[in-house]
């Protein structure tokens, strides 16, 4: 029997393919432009008061001056203006850099070599809350003859006792007291002022 192939000689028609982008992209790309500037804004709503502050006030430092209104005279003229208090100025020559124990002996080579940079060392062994204790621990180096003394610091509220010696000029000396201290059972800050 003859069989019939007119129908799969042609071939099936077909949608023609559109060229331009399908219309639920495009509703994609807007959603997520809107999660986007949503992300934004939460961002900005969640920043702390105080960076806030921080940022309108570096805004305005950037903005053109403009004339501003000077605050009123108080009437009462007795009373002394109150100085500005700069922190800075008495925090800064009471910091205390720390000297790790590989600095000072790459110092001490230096000195050896001649091209050590001119810097006092000062070694704490404790800092104590209770006077007592610091000066039981100066009388114990005073035992081993080493020269010491307590120098009280604040650090908030609180006074703290610190048996502090030197200061020492060569890192040479202080790596020997350091070993000297060491032996005996106390530990050992180094810090250092230039100069």
């Amino acid at each position: 029997m003859a069989r019939d192939y007119k129908h799969r000689a042609q071939p099936k028609k077909t949608a023609a393919k559109k060229t331009g982008v399908a219309w639920w992209k495009w509703l994609l790309v807007i959603i997520l432009i809107g999660l986007f500037v949503f992300f934004l804004n939460y961002l900005r709503d969640s920043v702390p008061a105080d960076k806030q502050a921080s940022v309108k006030m570096t805004k305005k430092t950037l903005a053109t001056p403009k004339a501003e209104k000077k605050p009123p005279k108080p009437k009462h003229q007795d009373k002394k203006p109150e100085e500005p208090r700069y922190d800075f100025y008495t925090i800064l020559p009471e910091a205390e850099v720390v000297v790790p124990d590989y600095e000072i002996k790459t110092r001490a080579r230096e000195e050896r070599v001649g091209k050590a940079k001119p810097t006092h060392y000062m070694i704490q062994a404790g800092s104590f809350r209770e006077f007592a204790e610091a000066d039981k621990l100066r009388a114990r180096l005073a035992l081993m003859g080493i020269e010491s003394r307590v120098e009280k610091a604040r650090v908030g509220n609180v006074v703290w006792n610190r048996v502090k010696m030197g200061p020492f000029t060569h890192s040479s000396s202080v790596t020997s007291i350091k070993e000297r201290l060491r032996q005996n059972g106390i530990d050992v800050i180094v810090t250092e002022q230039e100069g």
